[in-house]
């Protein structure tokens, strides 16, 4: 039996930088997780992705992952989102700074 799809949000990472970008619902980069689109229809979120990979020029490395709903927008489910989200772990610069 198939697992039922859960709600997902398009990351990758900026090609210029190497910053964890998001998917907005305007098809845009953000790296602010709470602008990204919280996708809840598997094939729009398939078709997403397709376009998505074909922005190399913007980006590289897109994929979906698991996410739910919380006050401020998509939260991570899994602690390597929460991990990449933060950024750099060598030491506190950029997005960093802000946890």
């Amino acid at each position: 039996m198939p697992r039922s799809f859960t709600p997902k949000v398009i990351t990758a990472n900026a090609l210029l930088k190497g910053d964890v970008v998001y998917l907005t619902n305007a098809d845009t980069w953000t790296r602010n997780l709470s602008d990204a689109v919280l996708l809840t229809d598997e094939a729009d979120a398939d078709l997403r992705l397709l376009q998505a990979t074909a922005q190399t020029d913007v980006v590289v490395g897109a994929y979906l992952v698991d996410m739910q709903s919380g006050p401020s927008g998509p939260e991570p489910l899994y602690f390597r989102e929460a991990f990449r989200r933060k950024g750099p772990s060598n030491y506190a610069h950029g997005k960093q700074e802000q946890f």
